[in-house]
């Protein structure tokens, strides 16, 4: 997920990256060798990229392996993007939503359309890796993006199980509240938590009956205003009833002070990635991880995932049928299987995964009964729309904006350009 950085820490953390590239080139130089490179394999998470990395090696004696891992966000686009634009990139380029829609755009992405497992893909991903109608990546993944919640908090307040739906959201909030307990943590600092529980709730109360409501809003047929009403209001709800401080939230960075102050129990409910599972996993208390409870009393969320990392072969790498083996031993279900471990995620192609996880078992139903949306990384919520949305909801959590105002900035900030 796309964390925004300053840049003068991306600049650092830049020079940082050189260093460790130095050790392993991820740029194609005219040798025998696959170059692959990817944000994920190292730093603080590995994702079990080395172990698949042997495997493939072992399964193919012929081919040469080199895997460099570049830092994520701001270091990892300047630095490929570079790449590409000098056309000495990667054989196999680690990838986004976002990245296949602008490097498609480019042309620097090969069509993998023919290729056996892009059958297999999952009807509702397969947008997310093309680009005009052409499959330009591989899925890796489906990362839930939910709320993990602190049943030890909720035991102390009386309450037994998880919300399942807004009215017992806020009847939980008042419980913790009336008993002097922690309640919903919402640190906002980078902007992303407020856009997390806007889209969570939107899950349930804008996709639940419109699933198609992105690719209707990019036609010009839906808007912002009149459909995403209700998820602000539930926001606002929270801080009208003492639930959260937004005042206090918009100066709380959420993964430097939020994440740790969750595991640390010091909050009963936190929004995140399963991403961050294996950190939350050690927490001391019983943890569980649920769909955002928006809908109305009695009914069932729908779960908000995010189609995250793929791989793509670049257009003009020396290694083309190296890079397609390397792709193609990725899509298999044994092979991929202890990346979805580790990013307790499960399988773009078909759900399978890592439904084994107790956390994910929630997630993993409302998959199964196809309730669900996917993260609008590939329509509206670009890179550039997506800064100004998070700007709008931190003045709309400050209270400087209306649901009202904040919405009609939303639809000038996504719609598409010329409409």
């Amino acid at each position: 997920m796309r964390i925004p950085r300053s840049l003068g820490l991306a600049a650092a953390v830049l020079a940082a990256a050189g260093s460790l590239a130095a050790c392993g080139s991820d740029s194609g130089s005219g040798d025998d060798t696959l170059h692959v490179v990817g944000w994920k394999g190292g730093g603080a998470e590995p994702a079990n990229v080395a172990e698949i990395n042997a495997a493939f090696q072992k399964a193919n004696p012929d081919i040469k392996l080199d895997f460099s891992y570049v830092p994520p966000n701001d270091v990892y686009l300047q630095k490929v993007q570079s790449q590409l634009l000098a056309g000495d990139a990667a054989d196999v380029i680690m990838v986004d939503p976002q990245k296949v829609q602008a490097w498609g755009k480019s042309g620097y992405l090969a069509d993998l359309g023919q290729e056996s497992w892009a059958g297999g893909i999952s009807p509702t991903v397969k947008s997310f890796v093309s680009y005009e109608d052409k499959v330009l990546a591989s899925p890796m993944e489906l990362s839930p993006v939910g709320v993990y919640v602190n049943l030890d908090i909720l035991a102390k307040a009386g309450i037994t199980a998880p919300p399942t739906d807004f009215p017992s959201l806020l009847d939980a909030l008042g419980k913790l509240k009336a008993a002097g307990q922690p309640g919903y943590s919402f640190p906002d600092a980078q902007g992303y938590m407020a856009e997390f529980v806007m889209l969570m709730s939107a899950a349930t109360t804008v996709y639940q009956d419109t699933p198609d409501w992105d690719q209707q809003f990019m036609k010009g047929k839906v808007t912002f205003p009149k459909s995403f009403t209700e998820p602000l209001e539930q926001i606002e709800q929270l801080g009208r009833n003492g639930y959260v401080d937004f005042q206090n939230a918009v100066g709380t960075d959420e993964t430097t002070t939020g994440q740790p102050d969750f595991i640390a129990g010091k909050s009963a409910f936190y929004a995140g990635g399963s991403w961050l599972a294996a950190a939350m996993k050690k927490a001391s208390f019983k943890l569980a991880f649920i769909p955002w409870p928006g809908g109305e009393a009695g009914s069932k969320p729908s779960a908000m995932f995010f189609p995250g990392t793929m791989w793509a072969v670049n257009a003009r790498g020396e290694q083309q049928d190296a890079a397609k083996r390397y792709v193609d031993f990725w899509s298999k279900s044994a092979n991929l299987a202890p990346f979805l471990s580790a990013e307790a995620a499960i399988s773009p192609f078909g759900g399978a995964g890592a439904d084994s996880d107790p956390l994910l078992a929630t997630m993993v139903e409302a998959y199964a009964d196809k309730r669900f949306a996917l993260f609008p990384a590939n329509t509206w919520n670009l890179a550039e729309p997506e800064t100004k949305i998070r700007s709008l909801l931190q003045n709309f959590l400050l209270g400087k904006a209306s649901v009202s105002d904040t919405l009609n900035g939303i639809q000038d900030a996504a719609k598409p350009a010329g409409s």
